[in-house]
Order: structure tokens, then C-alpha cells, then sequence
């Protein structure tokens, strides 16, 4: 099998082409990652990475992972002003079999196939083989999926769009926040207040909090680390807040799955703030569930550096038997 799989992102999307049988030895041929808004369709991307490649060999199958919810492999991305069907794709790139996944259902299954040098534990809890397992990550948005284990102990995962549901403060700060953003937006779900997409609203909610007179312009993330740098004190604040929603998110996804297998978290910008995610405050935030702490502080939570495990789950799918 000829295969490109990719892990297309709101911001970046990395590509493969790799060789290989199911249940066999595959062999990586080509990789290379593209700013997604450099290309006006998936179809732009799969040609130019096709030319970049220069095999003498043509792709029989592509598997793309996704963020955004999937319909009879048909979807209209969240972050990313793309439609793509399954159909359409194969009949305009002449590719065999097209398939598509949920980009935090390939996350998931790249799970399977880390290391231990490719984590760190921000809450060191026995993992309970065969255990549920949950992945959550900011990036350009929030993705969930979880996994559970069959019979013979390998593990299924399963997307879910659990970043979009309703975001609820848990002080009066946040309740600012929410009335904030609300004002903006109509409904506001966790992915406005934790992912990538949020920092520039982060930032400016801790200007107006202190008074202080900030830039009209979009700020992101590398943007906000980089003030931090210069004594922006909205900047500072802003990354604390995100801290604290992240926190509280990773939190009630310890509640919602219950995962004893391990609560993961992926994403660009948690391997960027890496030592604040270490910081007591990260934990104290998802710890701070009333009655229900001790299911937080029983679950073992950790932080994927491992920056290829999109693509390395899309590629360990395509390969997967049957």
C-alpha cells in the first residue's frame, strides 16, 4: 500500500507518504508540513505535497485526519475554510480509497505508540492496564476523543466534539469572561476560552480586568509569551487565565471518562507553556472539583511532547487490520 496520511490543522497540516502492508513493516518515503491557509482546498494540498514528494510512484490511498465533526465522510472544517467529501477527493486526485477521521480520533490512536520518553506526568497515578483512556488537546481549537480497550486488549478510539460544548465559569472572573465573550460570540463553548484561538481574547478580557490600553490587532499565543517577556502584566494575566480554564477543562474530562488507562494532553500550545502546565497551578485548577476532587487526583494525567503524533496515529489507522 501506497499511503499519504495527514493531520490537517486550523494552522498546520503534516503530511506522509509511507509504504507498507497491514500488520507488516512500513517505510516512511516522504514528510513535510504546510501552513493549511496557504491552500485553498485539501485538494491544492495533497498536489503540491504530491510534487514536493518527486516518486516515481503514484498514491493508492489517502487517510486525512480532521478537525471537525464528520458526516457519511463529508465535512466543512471548524477552523479552516475547507469542504471535503470522500468522494469528490478521489474522483479529482485519482487516488483508489479515501478516508477520513477525526483529527483527535488519529491523536488517540497515536497514543499506542508513544514512549515513555515522549510524555511527562502532571499527575503521577498508577495507569490501570486496560483502562479507558481520554486524549484532550488545544491547538488551533480543542479536541477530545477517548479509547477503550477490546477483548484482546487493543484499543479503539472514538472522536467526540466535546470542545464545543457550553464553557462555565468557575469564579467570578470567568463569569466576566463568559459575559464577555458572549457579548462577541452568542454562545461560548470551552474552545473559545481554551485553545490557541483563544489567547487574543484572553488577553484583551485581562487588559479591560486592569485598565490597561492594548493593541486592536489579534494577539497569539507566541505573541503573548513573547510580551510576558517584556513585563506585560495583561499578557501575564492572560496566560495565568488560560492556565486555570485549561486546568479546569482537563479536569472535567477526568469526570466526564473516568480514564484509569491515562488522561492525555496533546496540542502545540501545551508543549509551549510545558513548564506552566507543570506548575501546581495546572493541577490545582483541574483538581478543584467540589466533592468530586479525589476522581481528579486519582487519574493519571500526562503531557504529550511528542510533536509528530497526529500523522504517527493517522498512519498507525490506515495500517490497522480490520
Amino acid at each position: 500500500m501506497e499511503l499519504i496520511a495527514g493531520d490537517i490543522g486550523g494552522t498546520k497540516s503534516w503530511l506522509a507518504w509511507v509504504t507498507g502492508e497491514v500488520e507488516g513493516g512500513q517505510q516512511l518515503r516522504f514528510e513535510r508540513v504546510y501552513a493549511s491557509a496557504a491552500f485553498v482546498t485539501a485538494d491544492d494540498l495533497i498536489r503540491q505535497f504530491v510534487a514536493d514528494a518527486q516518486l516515481p510512484i503514484s498514491p493508492d490511498c489517502l487517510l486525512l485526519a480532521l478537525p471537525g465533526p464528520l458526516h457519511a465522510q463529508h465535512t466543512t472544517l471548524t477552523n479552516l475554510d475547507w469542504t471535503l467529501d470522500v468522494a469528490d477527493m478521489a474522483a479529482t486526485l485519482g487516488i483508489a480509497s479515501v478516508r477520513f477521521i477525526n483529527d483527535f480520533q488519529a491523536a488517540a490512536a497515536g497514543v499506542a505508540t508513544l514512549t515513555a520518553a515522549d510524555v511527562i506526568a502532571l499527575n503521577p497515578q498508577v495507569v490501570e492496564p486496560g483502562g479507558v483512556r481520554a486524549i484532550t488537546g488545544a491547538g488551533t481549537g480543542l479536541g477530545l476523543a477517548f479509547m477503550l480497550a477490546d477483548a484482546s486488549g487493543c484499543y479503539r478510539s472514538f472522536a467526540s466534539e466535546g470542545g464545543h460544548i457550553d464553557f462555565a465559569p468557575a469564579n467570578a472572573m470567568q463569569a466576566r469572561l463568559l459575559e464577555q465573550l458572549r457579548n462577541i460570540y452568542g454562545h461560548v463553548s470551552w474552545e473559545r476560552v481554551a485553545s490557541g484561538l483563544a489567547m487574543s481574547d484572553l488577553y484583551h478580557f485581562c487588559g479591560v480586568e486592569q485598565s490597561t490600553a492594548l493593541p486592536d490587532e489579534p494577539v497569539d499565543g507566541a505573541a503573548l509569551i513573547a510580551r510576558v517577556e517584556t513585563g506585560d502584566q495583561a499578557a501575564q494575566a492572560a496566560l495565568d487565565l488560560f492556565i486555570d480554564l485549561y486546568g479546569s477543562w482537563v479536569g472535567n474530562v477526568a469526570l466526564l471518562y473516568q480514564p484509569r488507562g491515562g488522561l492525555y494532553v496533546a496540542g502545540g500550545i501545551a508543549v509551549h507553556l510545558q513548564a506552566r502546565m507543570q506548575s501546581p497551578r495546572f493541577m490545582g485548577a483541574a483538581t478543584d472539583k467540589g466533592r468530586l476532587r479525589s476522581v481528579v487526583e486519582r487519574t493519571p494525567i500526562f503531557l504529550i511532547t511528542y510533536s509528530r503524533l497526529g500523522v504517527q496515529g493517522a498512519i498507525a489507522t490506515a495500517f490497522a487490520p480490520p
